[in-house]
C-alpha cells in the first residue's frame, strides 16, 4: 500500500511589519477608533505602515473584521495600538447565519476600505486586499465551540453557510477589481491544519477551497494575481487538488515584483507569505498553483 500522503502545515515566521502600532500612528495625528473607518484616513495610514515597513505595497484593511461586519456582526474598533476586532457573536446556527442579510458594497466600511484602495491605486501604489475565509468569519459570528460542533452534527449545513460567504467574496473581489485592487490575498487563520485537524482540513479543502479557488481565479482575471496563505497551497498540493508550475525569471527576484511581473500569465503565487515584507526568491523560480 503506498503510504498516504500527509497535509504539511506551513510555518508562520514572518516579523519584520510593525503593522498598526503607536510609533506608526503617533507621528499622523489621526484620531482612532475613526481613523478605521473612513477612506482618507485609511490611505493615510495604510501608505505609513507601507513606508515604515520599506514595503513595496499598500495592504488594506488592517483587521480581519470587514466582511463579518458588512452582514451585521459585531466589532471592537481598538486604537492608535489594537487593530478592530470581533465582539460579541450573533450567530448560533447555520439558520442564523443563512438569514444574514448579502453584503451591500454601496455602503458602510466595506466601501471605505474599496475607496481607499482606489486612493491609493490613483497616486500609483501597489494596492493588496486581504479577503478572510469562511472559518474566520464563522467564529467571529459564532462562538467557536457552537462552530465545530456545528461543523460535525450539521456538516452539510456547515457546508451551505461557507459557500455563501465564498459567494459574497467573490462579489468583493470584483469590486477590487474595480478599484485598481492588483494582489488579493486570501488568509483564513481559523481555518488551518493546527487549528481544524488534518481530516478536517482535508475534508474542507475538498469540499470549499479547491471549488471556491477555482471560481475565484475567475474572478481575477488577467488585472490582479492570487496571493494564497502557504498554508493553504500545502493544502491543496497534499491533497492532490493542484500541482506546481514553474517561472524561471533567471536571478535572485524581488517576490512582489515578480508575481505582479507575471499577471495575466500566473494567476495564483503560493510560495511565500506576502505578509514577509521583501520576502525575495533566491533561485529566481516563482512557483505559480495550478488547480486540477
Amino acid at each position: 500500500m503506498p503510504e498516504e500522503r500527509k497535509i504539511r502545515d506551513f510555518i508562520c515566521d514572518y516579523s519584520n511589519s510593525v503593522g498598526v502600532s503607536r510609533e506608526v500612528t503617533e507621528p499622523l495625528g489621526l484620531d482612532f477608533p475613526d481613523a478605521y473607518k473612513h477612506r482618507d484616513t485609511m490611505a493615510v495610514l495604510s501608505r505609513a505602515v507601507k513606508e515604515h515597513d520599506g514595503a513595496g505595497f499598500c495592504m488594506l484593511p488592517f483587521c480581519r473584521t470587514v466582511e463579518m461586519e458588512a452582514v451585521g456582526g459585531n466589532v471592537n474598533y481598538g486604537d492608535a495600538n489594537t487593530m478592530p476586532r470581533s465582539a460579541e457573536p450573533i450567530c448560533t446556527s447555520p439558520e442564523d447565519f443563512m438569514a444574514l442579510p448579502d453584503i451591500d458594497f454601496s455602503t458602510g466600511r466595506i466601501r471605505e476600505v474599496l475607496e481607499a484602495c482606489r486612493i491609493l491605486a490613483s497616486e500609483g501604489e501597489h494596492v493588496c486586499l486581504e479577503i478572510v475565509g469562511p472559518w474566520t468569519q464563522m467564529q467571529s459570528l459564532m462562538e467557536s465551540r457552537h462552530v465545530f460542533k456545528m461543523q460535525r452534527k450539521q456538516p452539510e449545513a456547515t457546508l451551505e453557510v461557507m459557500n455563501k460567504i465564498g459567494g459574497q467574496l467573490l462579489r468583493y473581489v470584483d469590486e477590487a477589481r474595480e478599484c485598481g485592487v492588483e494582489i488579493i490575498t486570501y488568509a483564513d487563520s481559523a481555518g488551518t491544519l493546527e487549528i481544524l485537524s488534518p481530516k478536517i482540513m482535508e475534508q474542507a479543502t475538498r469540499e470549499f477551497t479547491h471549488p471556491f479557488m477555482k471560481e475565484l481565479v475567475e474572478h481575477i482575471g488577467d488585472n490582479m494575481v492570487l496571493q494564497l496563505c502557504p498554508k493553504f497551497t500545502y493544502a491543496l498540493l497534499d491533497t492532490g487538488l493542484a500541482e506546481e508550475k514553474i517561472h524561471d525569471l533567471g536571478d535572485k527576484v524581488d517576490f512582489l515584483e515578480a508575481i505582479l511581473q507575471l499577471r495575466g500569465t500566473v494567476k495564483i503565487a503560493g510560495q511565500a507569505c506576502i505578509q514577509n515584507v521583501g520576502v525575495s526568491i533566491a533561485n529566481g523560480k516563482i512557483r505559480e498553483l495550478v488547480l486540477k
